[in-house]
């Protein structure tokens, strides 16, 4: 008897972290009476006298906002790591703690508070890019940073604050459990292989064409056929790439494309501003990581509607990750959709 995808329950192995995901497709059929919302409103104006990132207003912390025309990054006023922090081990039986130092930065992508990164024309995306490539380099070049974390929360239902298009960036000494759990799935198939995991993974996926979203020359948009969430998708260059600080011009402009391309499937899915939280891994800064490939992670949490969420509850919580609409459904509904976002038709 042959696993069928669609039809029985499975687990899918995820070859970056090294964990399990249970796939439940005949769960999709069962009827649903969750809770319901309202359709957040999008209409937002170009600039909010209120909006403590828009250019030349107050931020919250009493600090004034630059009247800045492009991207824009700044030291979080309210950072949940600070530079002056003792890197100091405390241990009492079972009980261990440590001090973490760190810098946390706000990326402002636009001085316009009513785009949102599929709204964004691709130059202005790239200079987004551009900006994320400085930020890796500076923060990670000082002796007390080892990782950088670029990552972006969309919208109100993701615990954004604030609706001005905007993402984060923290950087810290330590290195985060997920970026040290793919290094060393990366390292064994690397050291095994002399070849890049995510890089043999993504030819298999270009064969294959079943789960690929788009493509230009130097990136590949997918749904990873392991993802946790509904339409969770992923970006990665072709090329292995350990950081975006080795990003060509011409391979960041091809990257601004591909989150565009893909942001924009997100919007035209529901035609609703799509929230999302999106995280770029990629190599450490405290030392040469050769087996690493970057990547960008993007984790919607919206499942049967505008208003229908996917929550992480009971199984997920005391055991792992579970979905009902497999991979390859939600890779179809995407790559079906237009690039071109629903507003602008």
């Amino acid at each position: 008897m042959k696993l069928d995808y669609n039809e029985h329950p499975h687990r899918r192995y995820n070859i970056l972290t090294g964990e399990w995901v249970l796939v439940s497709p005949h769960r999709t059929k069962r009827p649903w009476q969750g809770k319901q919302e309202k359709i957040p409103e999008t209409k937002r104006p170009k600039y909010d006298p209120t909006c403590y990132l828009c250019p030349g207003n107050t931020r919250a912390g009493g600090e004034q906002t630059p009247k800045y025309e492009s991207v824009y990054s700044f030291t979080n006023d309210f950072s949940a790591l600070l530079a002056d922090t003792p890197n100091i081990l405390e241990e009492d039986g079972l009980l261990k703690a440590q001090g973490e130092t760190g810098i946390c930065k706000v990326v402002c992508f636009s001085p316009d508070h009513s785009l949102t990164l599929p709204l964004m024309e691709q130059k202005a995306i790239a200079d987004v890019v551009a900006l994320w490539q400085k930020e890796y380099s500076e923060l990670g070049a000082k002796q007390s940073i080892r990782h950088v974390q670029i990552f972006e929360n969309k919208g109100a239902m993701m615990g954004c604050s604030n609706p001005h298009p905007h993402g984060q960036i923290w950087a810290q000494y330590s290195i985060p459990q997920e970026v040290e759990r793919k290094t060393k799935m990366q390292r064994a198939y690397f050291e095994k292989n002399g070849s890049s995991l995510l890089g043999d993974y993504l030819q298999q996926e270009l064969d294959k064409d079943e789960r690929i979203l788009f493509q230009n020359e130097h990136f590949v948009a997918l749904v990873p056929f392991w993802a946790v969430w509904p339409y969770e998708a992923m970006i990665a260059p072709k090329k292995q790439l350990q950081n975006i600080a080795a990003l060509s011009k011409e391979q960041a402009l091809a990257f601004a494309e591909a989150i565009k391309v893909v942001t924009t499937k997100f919007d035209n899915l529901f035609e609703v501003s799509f929230p999302y939280s999106s995280g770029i891994h990629q190599s450490p800064t405290d030392n040469d990581y050769p087996e690493w490939h970057f990547h960008m992670s993007f984790y919607p949490p919206l499942l049967r509607s505008a208003t229908v969420k996917k929550f992480m509850v009971g199984y997920e919580m005391f055991g792992n990750p579970q979905r009902d609409i497999t991979v390859e459904q939600a890779a179809k509904k995407l790559k079906g959709l237009s690039n071109t976002h629903y507003s602008l038709k």
